[in-house]
């Protein structure tokens, strides 16, 4: 596999400057609709990058901390007025890397702008409380604290968002921060990194060291001196990261799988259900950890529904994100696309009746990518396997239920607990839906994906640890409470003791 053109070299940022790997490594960042062309190469960073990742960002917190927030939510504002002029740039070079459409990749752009001025907001919104005291003379009240240096695990699949939701939350908040992006999709970390830069954000106040989890990302989430650790990513290695955060009790944050569904009752629109499932279950090509890979639906209506989602997936390209015709893009690696032919198996071993997809791409305009037909199993079973774990790629199944009680039942019969959806134009069968299904995030009569910035992101059981991404919600992650007392009495008071 040859590239005409030399690559670029990317670097770490450490300290305001860029910088190669101690060790001199790097590793390829290849389109996966076209592997042939190379869009970069970056450090591969071990230890000793960490180290001077995390000492940069140590050394600029004490500045940083006492900087007005509003005068850091003014950095931020900066960014985001320059994220604006060039999105369409940002968004073309996330789809070379990605793989996920225009459409798609703008939006995810757009996301980190609108992530970044909510949070620029904050900065003259970081309320604390006034609290009357139970004493005479005395006045009460909280305020918020920054924490110290924040590690940030990134994934790939949101390569500008997610970034956003945790960066500017916790420079807001006065903490520093080194991430770590996914090696798949560094460069957009390293424009978003550049732009920060751009907008005058000080030295060591943000570090990037790229690399894979095990060298650069363990080395990180170890540092005696990382405060807190951010993972977005798959629940398995959320499991390591909390067990490596857990002796020296850093405050965690793991967001991680989901198996969501729709459910379509038997008063759905189903024109709009049809086109919600076929959103929620392939747009990024299903590598979404909200995206809609169970559908369960109302028996009377299951026979029109599946015919209806059939034909609508059949019909959409697969191809180059680049390509404005092109539906839905190529899995992001030949790891996630073999986790992608193994799950078909899997299904059809299980019995589940392949209604159509199925199979790799390799021809033509796709003998070059990562390419996978979009897939739906039907007549499924609540416990198979392609019902019950993550596959991360566009395979959905589908079954079929006797109604409410039974869909939020199958619904809740998952080790996950992210995101969930019904079709219904029944407000009461809504409303319960809301209340039972066990999940963080609900739709009514839209797909499971479409979360919005200024509301909490998040998920139960096997999803999360109780912490949520975006919104005010954010803020909890990326500061401490710090109660203040001012007693002008002078004289002693002993609160319960003396107001018994």
């Amino acid at each position: 596999m040859f590239t005409a053109v030399m690559p670029k070299l990317y670097k770490n940022f450490i300290d305001g400057e860029w910088k190669e790997a101690r060790g001199g490594k790097a590793f390829e960042n290849r389109n996966p609709a076209n592997t042939e062309e190379m869009v970069g190469m970056f450090p591969t960073s071990g230890e000793d990058d960490v180290n001077d990742a995390v000492e940069a960002a140590k050394a600029a917190y004490p500045a940083w901390r006492l900087m007005p927030a509003p005068k850091r939510a003014e950095i931020l504002y900066r960014a985001a007025e320059t994220m604006v002029t060039r999105k369409e740039e940002l968004a073309r070079d996330m789809t070379r890397e990605m793989g996920k459409v225009l459409a798609e990749t703008r939006g995810d752009v757009q996301e980190a702008i609108d992530m970044t001025y909510y949070m620029a907001g904050e900065g003259r919104r970081l309320f604390g409380q006034t609290s009357p005291s139970e004493m005479p003379d005395k006045f009460a009240m909280s305020v918020r604290s920054p924490i110290g240096v924040a590690a940030l695990v990134t994934p790939w699949n949101f390569p500008m968002a997610i970034p956003s939701w945790k960066m500017m939350p916790a420079l807001v908040c006065g903490n520093t921060v080194v991430i770590k992006p996914a090696e798949d999709t560094p460069l957009s970390t390293y424009h978003l990194v550049q732009i920060l830069t751009e907008a005058g954000l000080p030295r060591g106040v943000v570090n990037v060291v790229n690399g894979d989890g095990p060298g650069a990302g363990s080395s990180l989430i170890h540092h005696r001196d990382v405060h807190m650790v951010s993972f977005t990513g798959s629940t398995d290695v959320g499991r390591i990261v909390s067990s490596a955060c857990a002796p020296t009790f850093k405050k965690c944050h793991l967001e991680m799988g989901g198996k969501n569904i729709i459910l379509v009752m038997d008063d759905a629109n189903l024109d709009l259900a049809v086109e919600g499932a076929v959103w929620g279950g392939f747009g990024t090509s299903g590598q979404r950890c909200t995206a809609a890979s169970r559908i369960a639906v109302h028996k009377s209506v299951y026979g029109e529904f599946v015919d209806r989602l059939v034909e609508r997936v059949r019909a959409l390209k697969v191809g180059n994100g680049l390509d404005p015709e092109t539906q839905m893009g190529p899995c992001i690696n030949e790891q996630q696309l073999k986790t992608v032919m193994k799950y078909v198996d899997v299904g059809l071993n299980e019995g589940a009746k392949l209604a159509c997809g199925g199979h790799r791409l390799e021809t033509g305009a796709h003998g070059k990518g990562w390419f996978h037909e979009p897939t739906i199993f039907t007549d499924c079973q609540p416990r198979m396997r392609i019902v019950q774990e993550e596959i991360f790629g566009p395979v959905v199944a589908v079954m079929a239920v006797d109604g409410l009680e039974q869909g939020i039942s199958v619904a809740n019969d998952v080790k996950y607990g992210l995101s969930a959806a019904i079709y219904t134009r029944n407000v009461n069968n809504a409303f319960r839906a809301m209340r039972d299904l066990e999940t963080g995030i609900v739709y009514v009569n839209a797909p499971t994906i479409g979360a919005e910035t200024h509301l909490p992101f998040g998920g139960i059981k096997n999803t999360g640890n109780g912490h949520r991404e975006a919104s005010v919600a954010a803020l909890d992650f990326y500061s401490e409470w710090k109660t203040l007392y001012v007693d002008y009495s002078d004289r002693l008071q002993r609160a319960q003791i003396d107001n018994a």
